[in-house]
């Protein structure tokens, strides 16, 4: 689990890849103060595992599928990105919990500066968007951010002078792709909701064929 507070930014210096997947090696140095193999450590918000380190750098694989749903594909040598250790136990959680699991891409869409914040506009697949809601949270490229505003199908938040200078997304263009993870109570509650929906059909389902064929059984005809 991470916060979604980044640490550090890191510097692509290496990328192989191997089909549609790719094993990919980072310039570092705080997140490798206490590094171990098999620490997971969010680079654009992605949860990958260190499977070497040596001084100033480590390297991670990335399967074909966190390739699909993550800008991580559009990476390239010299690339930026936000890094953050998993939270360790006792911590203090400054943004929200994050999985490090991408939901999926969004596409920047504006930036407009007011006073000394700057906000950006961003539009999400349109599946994400029942996930969102007005000074709720959500991940981007790794950042913890509160939804400010939320349209019909985009949706902006503001960054403040400290988020801009310790993190990547001011650096980006309009049109790039972000990485966007919703707050996962929402998608807790939905498969919650889903489940119970379906489980009252299939009882109902189950009591009325029982109802029937047990009158069946018994004797009863129906009159027509």
């Amino acid at each position: 689990m991470f916060t979604g507070i980044i640490e550090e930014i890191g510097k692509i210096r290496n990328i192989s890849k191997s089909g549609d997947g790719a094993s990919i090696v980072i310039e570092a140095k705080k997140v490798l103060e206490d590094v171990k193999l098999g620490d997971s450590i969010a680079t654009n918000g992605v949860c990958l595992t260190v499977n070497h380190f040596e001084k100033g750098i480590f390297r991670v694989d990335v399967m074909a599928e966190t390739m699909r749903m993550s800008n991580l594909k559009n990476l390239h040598l010299g690339s930026p990105v936000n890094l953050e250790r998993a939270v360790a136990v006792g911590d203090r959680l400054g943004g929200h919990l994050v999985s490090g699991h991408i939901d999926d891409v969004g596409v920047i869409q504006k930036y407009e500066k007011e006073d000394n914040a700057v906000w950006i506009t961003i539009k999400p697949p349109a599946h994400l968007m029942k996930y969102l809601i007005l000074k709720g949270s959500i991940a981007i490229d790794g950042v913890s951010l509160t939804v400010a505003q939320l349209g019909e199908d985009d949706f902006k938040v503001s960054i403040i002078p400290h988020t801009k200078d310790e993190t990547t997304l001011i650096s980006k263009g309009v049109g790039d792709l972000v990485n966007l993870e919703c707050d996962m109570v929402g998608k807790y509650i939905e498969r919650l909701m889903g489940i119970k929906v379906e489980e009252k059909k299939e009882k109902k389902e189950k009591k009325e064929a029982l109802t029937m064929d047990f009158l069946s059984k018994h004797g009863f005809h129906k009159k027509n």
